[in-house]
């Protein structure tokens, strides 16, 4: 939540807005991703 906050005071526009099951799915990716890298 916080990142997301930050990004839209940088860019002062608004994300396109996700269905929860595409945010679940982004942030799941995300943790994914993550794991690989480290």
């Amino acid at each position: 939540m916080s990142k997301e906050k930050q990004v839209r005071k940088k860019t002062g526009k608004k994300p396109p807005t996700r269905t929860p099951k595409e945010k679940k799915a982004i942030k799941k990716e995300k943790r994914d991703s993550k794991n690989r890298n480290e």
